[in-house]
């Protein structure tokens, strides 16, 4: 009795386990031929940030793992150098400024009759000693020579023309400050001036970069430096994952190449959430063929030669993280419409 109840016991669970085998069978969907199935990973984009100066570091305001918007401030430098040479500039451009002013507004009146005084007492000057010579000329000549020394007479020729070229002098100075200063001399003091604005705008700019901004909405991956290292444009402060938006990269077989196009819509699910898919487009198609990368699983050879794929995917609730593997799921169009 026991025996052909356990026999009978066991048909049963047979029955059960084959209708149950059944029964998952006929629930799996069938492979659906309007629908093309490519294997990938979401792209890994990011963005590498430095300071454009060599200064210490005073701040940071970001961690890994915190979101930023673009034009946030993540850091700032020490901005104590560049103020003071700032200082240092305006003041030269306040130099230079009454420099300019004072060639444009040309010789004062006081200056002028000074320049003129002096080139009346110069030519004086010159007149006395020219009567000197002449009257000692003519005592040389009624006298036969006797009346006057030859060293006398020498004297008052060379006393004459020393007057003579000093009252030129003095009159071609009083000229120059009448006329006032010279064209070329103003444009020089208008160029130095432009070149003391221009040197304090390079300042203003190099304070402005003293605060590094985030560039893109992003998420930050790597945090590099801390405060208190020094900065330069060759060593990045931060590193930032682009999120938004998001690319799925995946790689079709050149058989299946003809089947699909840009803008064609699609779904990407991933093996974390099996059953949810988000929806995507095809953004881009390579025109180069490549081997297929080691991180991607096909059922293909890897060996074989494939193209690039990258779907734009719209993931506002953050659910794909970049590097995941994904699996995407092209809607074809039907055979009679391709």
């Amino acid at each position: 009795m026991n025996k052909k109840l356990l026999l009978a016991a066991a048909i049963v669970a047979v029955g059960l386990l084959a209708g149950a085998v059944w029964a998952w069978q006929s629930h799996q969907p069938a492979d659906d031929p309007n629908q093309l199935a490519l294997y990938g990973n979401v792209d890994i984009r990011q963005v590498s940030l430095a300071f454009n100066a060599n200064e210490r570091i005073t701040e940071l305001r970001v961690r890994e793992g915190d979101k930023v918007r673009a034009g946030d401030v993540l850091g700032v430098l020490d901005e104590r150098t560049p103020r003071l040479r700032l200082a240092e500039t305006e003041a030269q451009i306040g130099v230079q400024e009454q420099a300019l002013l004072r060639l444009k507004s040309g010789s004062r009146p006081e200056e002028i009759a000074q320049a003129r005084a002096n080139a009346a007492a110069a030519e004086a000057e010159a007149d006395l000693a020219t009567r000197q010579f002449a009257r000692l000329k003519a005592t040389s000549d009624e006298t036969a020579g006797k009346g006057v020394s030859r060293q006398d007479l020498d004297n008052a020729l060379a006393h004459q023309e020393v007057t003579l070229a000093q009252a030129e002098s003095v009159r071609k100075a009083a000229q120059l400050v009448i006329a006032g200063p010279r064209k070329e001399d103003i444009a020089q003091a208008e160029k130095q001036l432009a070149y003391a604005h221009a040197e304090q705008a390079l300042i203003q700019r190099q304070i402005e970069e003293s605060e590094l901004h985030a560039p893109i909405d992003a998420v930050v991956r790597a945090r590099l430096l801390e405060p208190g290292d020094m900065a330069s444009p060759q060593r990045p402060v931060f590193t930032l994952a682009i999120t938004q938006p998001k690319w799925v990269r995946a790689y079709v077989a050149e058989a299946q190449l003809g089947r699909i196009h840009p803008g064609m819509t699609a779904s990407v699910s991933t093996d974390s959430q099996p059953g949810r898919s988000i929806p995507a487009r095809i953004g881009y198609i390579s025109s180069v063929a490549e081997f297929t990368p080691k991180t991607v699983q096909t059922p293909e050879l890897r060996t074989s030669l494939v193209y690039e794929v990258r779907f734009l995917v719209d993931d506002p609730q953050d659910q794909l993280r970049l590097g995941m593997p994904a699996t995407v799921h092209v809607q074809l169009p039907p055979a009679g419409q391709r």
